[in-house]
């Protein structure tokens, strides 16, 4: 993998941590996730 490929997943994967941070544990809720699960979420985002 290529530095600016592995850059590219770092900062989609702290984008999507840092998005689904800010949401309320209802909004979470809602879209069927966790509070504890942002991280794996995060992951799979990135195809980890």
């Amino acid at each position: 993998m290529n530095v600016a490929r592995s850059f590219n997943n770092w900062r989609k994967f702290r984008q999507t941590i840092s998005e689904l941070g800010r949401m309320s544990n209802r909004e979470l809720h809602d879209l069927g996730i966790d509070r504890s699960d942002i991280h794996r979420v995060a992951r799979e985002a990135v195809g980890r």
